[in-house]
């Protein structure tokens, strides 16, 4: 069985701030764990979670306290993510960088295509070693 998993069963399951709703997901996610059900999600639920938790108007987490938690789930064996690596990535260099969890997104599929160059207007890119940023 395979079915796509939304922003809000991670979020439940992360912050526990429903604690039913967080048992659930947790059973779920150890069901994928045990290969008895295959997650799907997609590179635009990992940014909502990452906006989510650390926005200062929601969670107001901290960048390593959201990149802690998550990478474990992300991690585990059933959960299909394409690109997985990079977004893994993404996530160590936005919890390292004062960079958007997008734009950290952006650097790493760069990375992956082998590419020379990414266009920006966003200076903080300037700041990553090895990016060429370009402007149009």
């Amino acid at each position: 069985m395979s079915r796509f998993v939304d922003t809000n069963v991670f979020i439940r399951l992360l912050t526990r701030d429903d604690p039913a709703k967080a048992e659930r997901c947790l059973a779920l996610f150890e069901r994928t764990q045990r290969g008895e059900i295959t997650l799907h999600t997609s590179e635009a639920i990992v940014a909502e979670i990452v906006y989510g938790l650390s926005s200062r108007v929601t969670y107001n987490l901290p960048r390593d306290v959201v990149a802690t938690a998550l990478r474990p789930v992300l991690l585990v064996p059933g959960l299909r993510l394409d690109h997985k690596a990079s977004v893994l990535n993404a996530l160590d260099r936005w919890e390292r960088t004062r960079l958007d969890f997008e734009d950290c997104l952006a650097v790493e599929h760069m990375l992956r295509m082998d590419l020379d160059g990414i266009y920006s207007y966003d200076r903080e890119l300037d700041r990553i070693a090895g990016i060429r940023r370009l402007e149009p």
